[in-house]
């Protein structure tokens, strides 16, 4: 049978799509706050819900002896809880389902000797990364367990950021196998959209953090922060000493943010440009066409998000946007690399 054929590249895409998937529902958990909804982990037993009024009152006196109920939903009823219940427990399920769809395929296809060892040995990264990102996501819930009602916003943003390169890798391993051909290569150009890659994963990093302290709650305004200021006076008083401001302070990290989008969007508006003066194929052309769509359509989402203070429905558009722009950006890189 024929190593790295079209079943396998499916099973890849799949995967991808059930992480896009985990990303949305990740994103409406946060945005309703109910990640801490359920504050055991079990890894089995923990797929099924509870299915009566007694399993649903005991799991709603488990959530009242953690610090959310006790200081900021101690009004809750049980219908309140089941709402936010529902949304981590779903969470949970499809990673559970992700580890399955990445971890029996993958047997599968290794014992019928369908992979190749290059795919083997990237398929050990995707099996590694996906349980590193489990385990980020416990690590992320136990940090709100404690005293403070909310997660940290490190481990928030280590999670989301694990995610999206899990993606983005598995993304990758399925293009080389889509475009096993070789292709010369335009070296600065390529170093270009890595370099845009990075900046991009910074600002996805400074996006969970925004969401992670509720910096988007706050000078919602557009093109300048409140009373008219590029740099509001907040972004260097809220913590000491300064530099824990572009970390941990609300304003200074949604000033970080605000200003790497100006960044992002200045990359790929350059990477636009530069590669309308190449000669290039259907697949580059679609790829830095894409990037420069994407780019605006995600810039105009920052900013209504901003000024309508973060609804459900936009904020999770917004991680959305930044999905969709980095698999543009992923694809084009790979139409430009070796």
């Amino acid at each position: 049978m024929k190593k790295d054929n079209k079943k396998v590249i499916y099973w890849l895409l799949t995967g991808c799509l059930l992480i896009f998937i985990m990303v949305v529902v990740g994103g409406i958990t946060r945005l309703t706050h109910s990640g801490l909804s359920i504050s055991n982990y079990k890894l089995i037993s923990g797929t099924i819900p509870p299915m009566n009024e007694v399993e649903w009152q005991e799991a709603f006196d488990l959530y009242k002896q953690y610090p959310e109920y006790q200081k900021l939903n101690n009004h809750f009823i049980l219908e309140d809880f089941k709402d936010i219940y529902f949304w981590e427990w779903l969470h949970r399920v499809i990673g559970r389902f992700i580890g399955i769809v990445f971890f029996i395929p993958f047997l599968y296809f290794l014992f019928t000797k369908q992979l190749s060892k290059p795919t083997i040995k990237k398929s050990i990264v995707l099996m590694a990364l996906g349980s590193f990102q489990g385990f980020l996501g416990w690590y992320m819930v136990k940090s709100g367990l404690v005293d403070n009602p909310d997660v940290s916003h490190y481990r928030l943003a280590a999670h989301l950021t694990t995610a999206f390169i899990t993606f983005a890798y598995t993304f990758w391993v399925a293009l080389d196998l889509m475009f096993p051909n070789k292709k010369e290569v335009n070296i600065k150009f390529r170093n270009l959209i890595r370099l845009g890659m990075l900046v991009l994963l910074i600002q996805i990093i400074y996006g969970a953090f925004v969401a992670g302290l509720d910096a988007g709650f706050i000078h919602n305004v557009w093109p300048f922060m409140n009373e008219g200021k590029l740099i509001h006076e907040t972004v260097y008083i809220e913590q000491n000493p300064v530099i824990k401001n572009f970390f941990e302070g609300k304003s200074g990290v949604q000033f970080i943010h605000r200003t790497l989008a100006y960044v992002v969007f200045t990359f790929i508006l350059i990477i636009w440009f530069k590669a309308k003066k190449m000669s290039l194929t259907s697949y580059q052309l679609k790829g830095v066409n894409a990037l420069f769509i994407l780019v605006g359509l995600q810039f105009l989402l920052g900013v209504l998000t901003l000024i309508y203070a973060v609804p459900v429905w936009l904020g999770v558009t917004h991680q959305i946007g930044a999905f969709f722009l980095l698999t543009a950006m992923t694809f084009t890189l790979h139409r430009f690399s070796k």
